[in-house]
């Protein structure tokens, strides 16, 4: 059957990363667009400098890291060495750099970015671009002519001053208004702004009220149903809301349930560690390290744990566990992001209390595990289907884009 998007060509611009957030959501995007039937052609900027296309070799280890874009024509742009030496870098980009200002060093950086000679004469129907650093070059892929689609993932001015904490910055440190600012600046370029997650949304909305603006929920991978386990488990990688989340976990609610073993998965294990020597030791069997198939973890287990006290954003790991269809003890801070009522969900039980958070634990431990297909009939995997999908944001982005190309 042919797709809406037949015989057109989209550009997805996005950074040169890989192993992480951003990456999954730009391979939903590539899945998407190629059920639509179109075209894809992957632009990676990085935002270091000497990256620039015909250097190969430089670009060695992520082209290794990213195997999965080698199903469709990918290209690697970069600034060239010479343009970071320039006089007008130095003033407009590196000093405000090293004062602080995360926001000037990206755009600053990919907006010198050249082109390889593949894509000068490319025209392209849509360009979908990650990220407002990337719109210096999804706005040279458009010409003026196709309409430029911008996930901004999440409020990036907001991540850039908690990344400046504590770094040693040069005096007067960059403002959170001036980076906004910057980051506002480059999103105005756009046709359409998509928002990960219903917190952002609304926060752009009321920034940029002129400009048009989609609630568009990343694609995430399923996780197998079946067959289950005896396990109790906990998720999470190593960033500091996760760590602070894991350590109010560990220090108040395990103790109030010492009868229950927890397998908690995942890179967290170091920062608890860095954070609590001691807490680390004490439950040092708990940790189980990194799967590499995080649906391995999910198919052998019983019940999942969510005790989220920090983040911003949609958290990519609640939606993993909302599509295991296990029972979940959550905070209602996993849930941040989705116009959903998690409190109506079936099998979800939510506890902000630490004490009340132990006690749904105790009780649920109690329970059988559920059934392949009780799982699958769950509530919170409905909820997946119907929001997180890949079939979800198919439909969702098909119904957005179609009417830039009528």
């Amino acid at each position: 059957m042919r797709g809406p998007f037949e015989g057109r060509s989209v550009a997805i611009v996005h950074p040169a990363w890989h192993s992480c957030g951003t990456y999954q959501v730009v391979l939903g995007q590539i899945e998407a667009w190629t059920q639509l039937g179109a075209r894809v052609v992957t632009i990676a900027c990085s935002d270091q400098p000497g990256f620039v296309p015909d250097r190969g070799w430089i670009w060695k280890g992520f082209t290794k890291a990213t195997p999965e874009l080698d199903a469709h024509e990918r290209h690697s742009v970069g600034a060239p060495l010479s343009s970071v030496l320039a006089p007008k870098f130095l003033s407009d980009v590196l000093w405000p750099y090293i004062h602080g200002d995360q926001a000037v060093i990206r755009a600053g950086m990919i907006s010198r970015a050249q082109l390889p000679v593949a894509l000068t004469d490319e025209a392209f129907d849509i360009v979908h671009c990650n990220h407002f650093f990337c719109m210096p070059v999804a706005t040279q892929l458009a010409k003026g002519k196709a309409p430029v689609l911008m996930d901004s993932h999440d409020l990036q001015a907001r991540q850039f001053v908690i990344m400046n904490e504590g770094l040693p910055w040069l005096r007067p440190l960059a403002s959170y208004e001036q980076m906004l600012a910057r980051e506002l600046e480059q999103m105005r370029k756009a046709d359409v702004l998509l928002h990960l997650n219903a917190e952002e949304d609304e926060a752009f909305r009321k920034l940029l009220p002129e400009k048009r603006h989609e609630l568009l929920y990343p694609a995430v991978p399923p996780v197998p149903m079946a067959p289950g386990g005896d396990e109790i488990v906990l998720v999470s990688s190593w960033n500091r809301a996760n760590v602070e989340s894991a350590l109010w976990f560990l220090r108040e609610v395990a103790p109030r349930a010492p009868e229950i073993s927890v397998q908690i998965y995942g890179s967290v294990a170091g920062g608890v560690k860095a954070a609590d020597a001691a807490l680390f030791e004490k439950y040092r069997d708990w940790f189980a390290g990194r799967v590499e198939h995080i649906g391995d973890i999910y198919a052998g287990a019983r019940l999942a744990l969510l005790p989220t006290t920090s983040g911003t954003g949609l958290s990519i790991k609640s939606v993993e566990a909302m599509a295991s269809g296990l029972p979940l003890i959550a905070t209602t801070h996993a849930f941040r992001g989705m116009n959903l009522d998690a409190a109506r969900l079936a099998n979800v039980t939510l506890k902000d209390d630490a004490e009340a958070f132990a006690a749904a634990l105790r009780e649920a431990s109690a329970r059988p595990t559920p059934t392949p297909a009780e799982r699958a009939a769950s509530a919170t995997r409905a909820a997946y289907d119907a929001h997180f999908s890949e079939a979800a944001y198919c439909g969702r982005l098909a119904s957005i884009a179609t009417p830039l190309i009528s």
